[in-house]
């Protein structure tokens, strides 16, 4: 019997190899947590891509809040940092947080993210987080780079193949 794993998914694209990567170990529950995408046109692109994914892979899905008024509370007087810099790493922080809180109120004892499939991501920062939530909420941070052995360049293979939106950023539009 598979373990079951919480993986908190930051888009469709990015979520394919990872759900392959994790699929022979675990059954996976999905879910979309991410007040940081703007516009709400985008986010709901980025949603309905996901809805079409998992006609495809079939993992049980769950749609967090969009909520990005608190989105901009968290990250206020970062608004202007560049990709990489603080406004991410609170971004980060905020999103393996509620990923970490969900997976324990499902009961679910494995988590990880796919947000470290993409090379624009730091990973240790990833790790670090995911680590400390899963401490705090008494789980396990599946801690797997995705982007190694040619993950992310698989992502984009299979989103092509998928016929996958894609966007062109990581999802807020401050800059």
């Amino acid at each position: 019997m598979k373990k079951k794993c919480l993986l908190h998914i930051c888009c469709a694209p990015c979520a394919t190899q990872t759900i392959e990567c994790l699929n022979s170990e675990y059954s996976i529950t999905g879910y979309f947590y991410n007040p940081n995408i703007e516009p709400l046109a985008e986010y709901n692109l980025r949603l309905d891509a996901l809805f079409k994914l998992n006609s495809i892979v079939n993992i049980d899905l769950f749609i967090g809040d969009y909520d990005n008024r608190y989105w901009r509370k968290v990250i206020k007087g970062f608004e202007n940092d560049k990709e990489g810099g603080k406004r991410c790493e609170l971004c980060i922080d905020l999103r393996l947080k509620n990923a970490a809180y969900f997976a324990s109120a499902l009961k679910i004892k494995y988590y990880t993210t796919t947000l470290s499939i993409s090379p624009y991501k730091n990973y240790e920062l990833i790790k670090t987080l995911g680590e400390q939530y899963a401490k705090e909420y008494n789980i396990v941070f599946i801690a797997e780079d995705f982007k190694k052995n040619g993950g992310y360049k698989k992502s984009i293979e299979l989103s092509k193949k998928y016929e996958l939106y894609r966007q062109k950023y990581c999802g807020c539009k401050i800059q």
